[in-house]
């Protein structure tokens, strides 16, 4: 059991390390009236330079006219990897304009489209494998529109096709879906688990004398991930609100580099103690940031006007969802491993330190918009 634990620690660093910004997304909306679709597909040109090559110049700089050369390779690219057909007719689809957006994690190719599938579309397939080849972790997120009511879906190598019935919407399905989303997102936001896991390892144990022992019962390691789960909940609850309602917005930048560094110091006060029993504090006051980054993941997917706030209840339930799956996960496996060494200086301590050198790298590379490690 105790090897299992360090090969886990271990996988997650180097997992984690591949993802120091927010994983490989694309963007991909649908709009069906009658026969007609129109769309719009957002891809980051990071990824589109890594496929195909746009940086002609190779000064790690993608301009417009760069970009600009490369239309035709890139809707070639990208439209031999999304195919799109009704009731099991395909549909053509037709590029009808280039652009360059500016998403929380970068700049995006925009491409805009249309498709004229010949009839009233009862049902629709969808099949994409975008950068699936060469990277495995890459999602397209999908928004489907249809007579006012909107849905999602992500496209994984695992669902890379999906068939999708017109019609009405029920609210209940709509939360469902942005309840996934958020499901999925505190899985894949490496940071955001790798704070709450540095906050949580002490859990188990409590210092005396500069020393780390293993407490006595269930009860208090318990209240202890309880009140931190809580704080950490509360505050990001509020933030995501504020910023999904257009009341506060943040720089991207920003907001991603004090996260890293939310990071390092929960997992340095392992080492070093300052906040000891009052890492609730800690949870709450850096989990009103990491509720911004939350809040930029449904910025770029885009929200439903008439359900915004079933959309925002959804995503948020999900996190929480996610996030207490993790917590099932860790407090027992810690509990039992709470009286040992290899816990209390492999797991705590090197791992916290571990830790602390993956969000230091993230937070250098966030401020300061520059790579360090290859992804």
């Amino acid at each position: 059991m105790m090897r299992q634990l360090f090969l886990l620690c271990i996988g997650l660093f180097f997992a984690c390390s591949a993802h120091a910004h927010k994983p490989s997304d694309s963007y991909l909306s649908l709009k069906v009236s009658g026969s007609v679709i129109d769309g719009q597909w957002d891809i980051a040109l990071r990824d589109l330079d890594f496929a195909i090559g746009l940086d002609a110049d190779g000064d790690a700089d993608i301009t417009w006219g760069e970009v600009k050369a490369k239309h035709n390779d890139i809707a070639a690219y990208a439209f031999s990897r999304l195919a799109v057909a009704a009731d099991g007719h395909n549909c053509p689809l037709q590029v009808t304009d280039h652009l360059i957006d500016d998403h929380t994690d970068g700049a995006y190719a925009v491409l805009r489209f249309n498709a004229d599938c010949g009839q009233a579309i009862d049902r629709l397939q969808a099949r994409y494998s975008l950068l699936f080849d060469v990277d495995p972790q890459h999602k397209g997120l999908l928004r489907l529109e249809y007579e006012g009511s909107t849905r999602t879906g992500v496209f994984t190598p695992e669902s890379a096709s999906q068939e999708f019935a017109m019609g009405s919407v029920g609210k209940f399905a709509q939360f469902v879906d942005y309840f996934h989303e958020g499901v999925w997102h505190i899985w894949i936001g490496f940071d955001h688990i790798l704070f709450l896991l540095a906050l949580l390892l002490p859990a188990v144990v409590y210092r005396r004398d500069g020393k780390w022992f293993a407490v006595d019962g269930l009860k208090p390691a318990f209240f202890s991930v309880l009140k931190i789960v809580t704080a950490f909940t509360l505050a990001h609850s509020i933030t995501l609100s504020l910023a999904t309602l257009g009341l506060v917005s943040l720089p991207s930048r920003w907001v991603e580099s004090v996260i890293a560094a939310s990071v390092i110091i929960a997992a340095l006060n392992n080492i070093f103690p300052l906040f000891r029993d009052r890492r609730w504090a800690m949870a709450f006051g850096f989990g009103l940031i990491h509720g911004f980054g939350f809040a930029s993941v449904l910025s770029d997917l885009g929200l439903p006007g008439d359900t915004l706030v079933l959309a925002l209840v959804g995503f948020n339930v999900g996190v929480e969802a996610g996030q207490l799956a993790i917590v099932a996960g860790f407090l027992p496996l810690a509990y039992l491993l709470r009286r040992t060494i290899f816990y209390r200086r492999i797991v705590l301590i090197s791992g916290s330190f571990l830790i602390a050198t993956l969000a230091a790298i993230w937070l250098a590379e966030r401020a300061f918009d520059m790579k360090v490690l290859p992804y």
